[in-house]
């Protein structure tokens, strides 16, 4: 399946009206589930994130580690700041 090209794609050459149809149809429905599966489409980008991430961290490690210091402390320090107001 996956060597006759995307599925979101009608194949040329159907000369059968009706065949063209349900290739249409075919193909619109496989682009409505390719859009409207969101977890699908997450997992994805997640996945193509840790990946630019992971190449950042091998190229510029002390960068990365100084990146994800900042980002601790930061998150850290919100919590704290909540949790002082909530206390309050």
């Amino acid at each position: 399946m996956s060597s006759e090209g995307p599925r979101t794609v009608v194949p040329g050459g159907i000369t059968d009206p009706v065949e063209a149809a349900r290739a249409e149809l075919k193909a619109a429905l496989a682009a409505i589930e390719e859009k409207a599966n969101v977890p699908k489409r997450w997992a994805v980008a997640t996945e193509r994130r840790m990946s630019r991430a992971r190449a950042f961290a091998h190229e510029r490690p002390v960068t990365a580690t100084l990146a994800v210091v900042a980002i601790a402390a930061t998150v850290g320090a919100t919590v704290w700041g909540l949790v002082r107001a909530y206390v309050r």
